[in-house]
């Protein structure tokens, strides 16, 4: 292995080492760090971007396009009521024959 760091071909001719691993290297092969402002680290000491340390996203202000009040979900007021057959629900005003 040589001593000294080939850097004839490249588009700077400078050393550099890389802050994470501490090996000399040619300039060109360092990149900034994704996570880590101000560090140049090698492709091999590279960091994932964490998605971790960007701003929280901004609520959405979503809104009904045709709102309506709440109905209360008590009783009704007539006094004659009875279930339905199919979706077991009450029905005010409705009598079935033989029920009371």
């Amino acid at each position: 292995m040589s001593l000294y760091v080939d850097t004839s071909g490249r588009a700077t001719r400078s050393v550099a080492i890389c802050d994470r691993c501490h090996m000399k290297m040619a300039y060109d092969d360092l990149a900034p760090d994704g996570n880590v402002p101000g560090l140049r680290v090698c492709g091999a000491c590279t960091d994932r971007f964490d998605p971790w340390r960007l701003p929280a996203r901004a609520s959405e202000q979503i809104s009904l396009r045709f709102p309506r009040p709440d109905s209360p979900l008590t009783g009704s007021s007539s006094s004659e009521s009875s279930t339905s057959a199919i979706a077991g629900e009450a029905i005010a005003g409705e009598a079935i024959a033989g029920v009371s």
